[in-house]
């Protein structure tokens, strides 16, 4: 049985870890290097960096960052935000990244996707996706831009393009549920773990033990990530954990 997976995540701006709530208002909650450190220690499965305003900013990711929170770090690393070409991708591994995580680049040029999946494998591509529901088209649609822009494409369709296109990982954040703590979006979790046959990492809404337990078992994600819960010390991964083994559900 494959064992279901712990991600914090750090959300960094202008050097720091920011959490807010539906992507905005925003508020500092520490340094990434020793964030990592900490989670690294902690039992953390994975780590997830994003450089949520280097695509709206119209730059590349910190590379800098990136390096030395690389060297905290004994567990798989992913890094999104500002990655545009097959060279931003080769850059980040280089600096310690395991995965890329490609969101506003491969909505403006699906083949990036395919391009980094030739390239790098599968493996190593993580194609996230920022939904929110809509009443009006009766579905939940994709943003880009740290959230700021919504696109033409449906969450579901886009997932099963993306797989297609050779993604081999899919992140999935509600914007709907973002730093409300009230748990994950059971519905847009299971409506895309039914389309697609690749790793579902879903994201956003994590405020309890309990939240992690639904989209884990009763969803069947194979990876839960949160932030806030985490870093501002509400539970921990080893709680987390410790409460899911409990329950039956196999994690490392």
């Amino acid at each position: 049985m494959l064992t279901k997976r712990i991600i914090p995540c750090l959300d960094v701006k202008k050097g720091r870890v920011v959490k807010g709530v539906q992507f905005v208002s925003l508020r500092d909650a520490g340094d990434p290097v020793e964030l990592a450190k900490f989670y690294n220690k902690q039992g953390a499965d994975e780590l997830v960096f994003l450089d949520i305003s280097a695509s709206h900013e119209g730059r590349e990711t910190m590379v800098d960052v990136v390096r030395k929170t690389a060297t905290a770090l004994a567990i798989p690393f992913t890094v999104g935000g500002g990655i545009r070409t097959l060279e931003d991708m080769k850059r980040l591994l280089r600096a310690g990244a395991d995965k890329v995580s490609i969101n506003s680049s491969a909505i403006n040029r699906p083949q990036l996707i395919k391009e980094g999946s030739d390239y790098f494998g599968a493996q190593c591509i993580v194609v996230a996706i920022d939904a929110k529901w809509s009443e009006e088209d009766g579905t939940w649609m994709v943003y880009t831009h740290g959230g700021r822009n919504k696109t033409e494409k449906k969450a579901i369709a886009w997932a099963k393009e993306a797989v297609a296109l050779g993604a081999g990982e899919l992140l999935v954040t509600s914007m709907d549920q973002d730093g409300e703590k009230n748990g994950f979006d059971l519905p847009l979790t299971k409506a895309i773990r039914e389309a697609v046959n690749v790793p579902i990492i879903a994201s956003g809404g994590a405020g309890k033990v309990d939240d992690f337990y639904e989209v884990l078992h009763d969803i069947d994600a194979d990876a839960a990530l949160a932030a806030s819960i985490f870093h501002y010390k509400e539970t921990s991964v080893a709680e987390v954990k410790a409460s899911l083994k409990q329950r039956g559900v196999a994690v490392r």
